[in-house]
């Protein structure tokens, strides 16, 4: 049945615009279809309740959006969001709080582990397709955190200061594109944005309905975001959540003084009631399409395609019939990031012990923990007579912190190096949740794996790839600097009330080519066990780009390569980044093959923000075509002249 704001008294409006408890929308007795939402995005956190205990649901662990974006693969990220309706259909939950599209500013946030990029365009490509995926089995999704939320340090008062066209190209541009899906709600951020608080930034709710999205987009508050109820209705936050006693009596008391009219409440009302009621039509229209088992082995092909060879000097892939030691105590555990994503496992994760056995069934694999007060014998002693020794290093990322340090903590660097003494024929694993800064002992070993927080299939992606079955293609989509000082954002002014995104639109790949800096690993680089050429660049225009040229897999098995095809305007009158990635592709090549690739690039891809002229401009002129293997592989130049 179709409502209208008429249809309710005023309090039972001031009830519909905050949940009914921390979980649900307000149903008002019974009287309208209640709406339950859940946390992702790396799997679906559902509470529940037992013997007045609460706890979380055991659900699929999916790879972290980090790893799931360096498959660079987005028919991957429509294929998890496939799998997470399914999740969401099987535990009754109708909004899906995910996916997070904030850009990875600087490497030390806490919370990078559940974004994708930060590169605006590959991060809003897979927000996009994993929207679609989700809502393609009827189940909505939250868009977050609107914006500027690229921190965890202060997050709930600092206000992020961004010039008009930094957050128009990098900080909003990732919304803008994701949007293209239409996910049901967006979330507003905690922090402030230039001195407002986004739960009341009416400037930038009415650019996301009016340039983004549809006029009627319902939006949430983040858990808590809300302090002043009225004004943030005024600005158009449709829903506060969770429920708050105080917010409810401070919409009253606005109303009563005048301060706020029904009028402003019925619009909210109205987008509240428009998302109650699509969920509730779309409820019978829902069917799991894919089983549990089929799901789980979705979530390890993104591991074996999201896992990242960072160094190989000919170590891997290991043969079998070799001897192995594995040490740390981090080859024992299962490791996710922490926080409101962190989910109940479904099955019990699987040690790589006993992934690698599986893999390499005629070797010797041995484990050994290895603290051992302040020594590392027993890891030395296993490691010095094997034919290769991997040391597994993790830490759990979390929200609400930020990283301490880019380093690995003491005691794994001193493990890695003395293990590495032992053993010319060390490997790495890493499973961090963002960039490591490798400099003390990356030219000890002989090979490193990022691993990420690849999912509780994670080892079997992870023992795929070092027994050689899986042929890695993954490719980092942040980079790895030399250290943390190397980054422009850590310099960048910050007090306990103000983050000055002074930078502007040197983020990442864009401020290291602009300094021409040495990097450790640049955005877009990853090892394969083939080698690959590129060859042929032909470029046309029209209103746009067309370009083609050809791969070809010279080496003997069959391999993946990222094509990524980056812009550069060669004489612009005002500042634009060396070079801006506008379009990528993974292409699968048997040994031996060739393929041609090609591209089209719409006349937008080659735009700035002008903030002079309020809008985005192309201008006339030439612009260099850049084909590469990562940001600074570059294999194919060419120029179009639009």
């Amino acid at each position: 049945m179709k409502h209208t704001p008429k249809d309710f008294t005023l309090e039972e409006k001031f009830r519909l615009l905050a949940g009914k408890d921390a979980w649900h929308t307000e149903d008002l007795g019974g009287k309208l279809y209640e709406v339950t939402v859940s946390d992702g995005p790396l799997g679906v956190r559902k509470p529940a309740e037992k013997d007045g205990k609460e706890y979380d649901l055991p659900s699929i662990a999916y790879p972290s959006a980090e790893v799931l974006s360096q498959t660079w693969s987005p028919s991957l990220a429509y294929t998890v969001g496939e799998c997470l309706s399914d999740d969401c259909i099987e535990k009754d939950v109708d909004i899906l709080l995910a996916p997070g599209v904030n850009i990875k500013r600087t490497p030390m946030c806490g919370r990078n582990f559940e974004y994708f990029s930060e590169d605006p365009y590959l991060a809003g490509v897979f927000a996009r397709e994993y929207i679609r995926g989700v809502q393609s089995g009827h189940v909505g999704t939250s868009l977050k955190h609107f914006c500027a939320n690229n921190r965890e340090y202060g997050r709930l008062w600092v206000s992020s200061e961004v010039d008009e066209r930094t957050l128009r190209e990098i900080y909003l541009k990732p919304f803008e594109i994701a949007c293209e899906a239409d996910p049901a709600t967006v979330m507003c951020s905690y922090n402030l944005v230039n001195g407002m608080r986004m739960a009341e930034h009416a400037p930038l709710f009415k650019l996301l309905r009016g340039e983004f999205w549809r006029e009627d987009g319902v939006i949430i508050s983040d858990w808590g975001a809300v302090r002043d109820r009225a004004a943030s209705v005024r600005a158009g936050l449709d829903l506060e959540m969770p429920f708050s006693q105080s917010g409810l009596e401070n919409l009253r008391a606005a109303y009563a003084r005048g301060e706020i009219t029904e009028e402003e409440i019925d619009r909210c009302v109205e987008r509240v009631l428009a998302l109650i009621e699509r969920c509730e039509r779309e409820k019978p229209l829902r069917a799991v399409r894919r089983s549990k088992e089929e799901r789980l082995a979705a979530a390890q092909r993104v591991a074996e395609e999201g896992i990242v060879l960072l160094k190989n000097n000919g170590i891997l892939p290991l043969k079998d019939g070799c001897s192995v030691s594995i040490g740390a105590e981090h080859a024992f555990r299962y490791y996710s990031g922490g926080g409101s994503s962190r989910v109940q496992t479904e099955t019990t994760p699987r040690t790589l012990c006993e992934t690698l056995k599986a893999e390499l069934p005629h070797s010797d694999i041995s484990a050994a923990g290895v603290w051992d007060g302040d020594t590392f014998r027993d890891a030395y002693r296993n490691a010095r007579f094997r034919d290769a020794a991997i040391v597994v290093c993790g830490y759990e990322d979390s929200e609400g912190d930020d990283r301490a340090s880019m380093r690995l903590r003491e005691n794994e660097e001193r493990l890695i190096l003395e293990t590495a003494r032992c053993n010319p024929n060390t490997i790495v694993v890493l499973h961090y949740g963002a960039a490591v800064d490798a400099g003390p002992w990356i030219d000890q070993v002989a090979a490193v794996v990022s691993a990420g927080y690849a999912g509780e299939r994670g080892n079997e992606a992870l023992a795929g790839v070092l027994s050689g079955r899986v042929n890695p293609s993954g490719k980092l989509t942040e980079t790895f600097a030399l250290s943390r000082e190397s980054y422009a954002s850590e310099h960048a002014y910050r007090s306990y009330r103000v983050s000055l995104y002074e930078e502007g639109l040197k983020v990442g790949y864009r401020d290291f080519d602009r300094r021409k800096e040495a990097v450790r690993f640049p955005f877009g680089f990853g090892l394969s066990y083939s080698k690959f050429e590129f060859s042929d660049l032909k470029i046309q225009t029209w209103g746009g780009v067309t370009l083609s040229f050809k791969i070809k897999n010279v080496s003997g098995r069959a391999g993946a390569e990222v094509a990524q095809i980056y812009l550069r305007e060669t004489d612009s009158p005002v500042f634009r980044p060396e070079k801006e990635l506008k379009a990528f592709e993974k292409v699968t090549l048997a040994a031996g093959e060739e393929k041609t690739v090609t591209v089209e690039l719409s006349r937008d891809a080659f735009a700035y923000y002008s903030v002079s002229e309020g809008g985005w401009r192309v201008r006339g002129g030439a612009y260099e075509i850049l084909v590469g293997a990562d940001a600074e592989d570059i294999r194919l130049r060419g120029v179009a002249t639009l």
